[in-house]
């Protein structure tokens, strides 16, 4: 996707139990599938679906939690989610602290605008997990000068 032809998005939703309501209005900076294997165990399934928003774009409402963690990169990610219910808010990485990396489930029913162009970290993705096989795949993250 090249930059000016980014999506522009204005969507709210809310968690499973009401508690946190987020709203995403503004660009999408990218759209992919990750199967790595921290993803697997955040979602409970092969992959993740995720949109790279600036962290401006984002508006939560309520309160959450968050866990951080060491990532393979050497990054703190760290997941935030409802403390109530537990639904998956977004990720953040000390990589990139003014970007979220949103699950687009959130926003179930009104999320037909996702069209991810990669999959990233196939190192990990189960036989079982039937990703869109036109995707490009990487064995880890993009390499910085692939332009998907």
């Amino acid at each position: 996707m090249n930059k000016p032809d980014r999506l522009m998005v204005d969507v709210t939703a809310a968690c499973a139990c009401g508690a946190v309501v987020m709203t995403l209005r503004g660009r999408v900076l990218s759209m992919l599938v990750c199967s790595c294997l921290d993803c697997q165990r955040a979602t409970g399934t092969g992959h993740s679906t995720v949109a790279l928003v600036s962290a401006e774009a984002v508006t939560l409402a309520g309160a959450t939690a968050n866990f951080a963690r060491p990532a393979d990169s050497g990054a703190i990610f760290t997941r935030h989610f409802c403390p109530v219910c537990g639904t998956p808010l977004y990720g953040q990485s000390s990589r990139a602290p003014d970007v979220r990396m949103l699950p687009v489930g959130f926003f179930a029913g009104q999320n037909q605008w996702f069209d991810p162009n990669q999959l990233i970290f196939a190192r990990s993705q189960q036989t079982w997990d039937l990703v869109a096989d036109h995707l490009p795949r990487h064995q880890t993250y993009r390499e910085r000068n692939d332009p998907r």
